[in-house]
């Protein structure tokens, strides 16, 4: 059931869409069909994030669902936010069959 999310960006309707898979350190995480961009388990203290090694910072998580909260298997339906620069959207995050 957690092996396939989309995001859709309530601005305007874009998806993205995120495969359940093992990162390089063995750990599961989803990652994103166009780009090698990843939303990974960071910990209690951050949960899910969108997460930028090369810069080490947050790029986006779940907001409705503090990061104590969420369990380690994977990330949280409902609003998601992200920030990149002074761009911000926020997404609506769901779990879906694979079409």
């Amino acid at each position: 059931m957690f092996d396939f999310f989309e995001l859709h960006r309530l601005s305007d309707d874009l998806v993205y869409q995120f495969d359940r898979r093992k990162t390089e350190d063995g750990k599961i995480g989803y990652q994103r069909h166009d780009q090698d961009l990843w939303i990974t388990y960071r910990g209690k203290e951050y949960g899910w994030v969108a997460y930028d090694a090369e810069t080490d910072s947050i790029m986006g998580k779940a907001w409705n669902v503090l990061p104590h909260l969420q369990s380690e298997d994977h990330p949280p339906e409902g609003d998601w936010v992200s920030k990149k620069g002074v761009k911000s959207y926020v997404y609506n995050l769901k779990y879906v069959e694979k079409k």
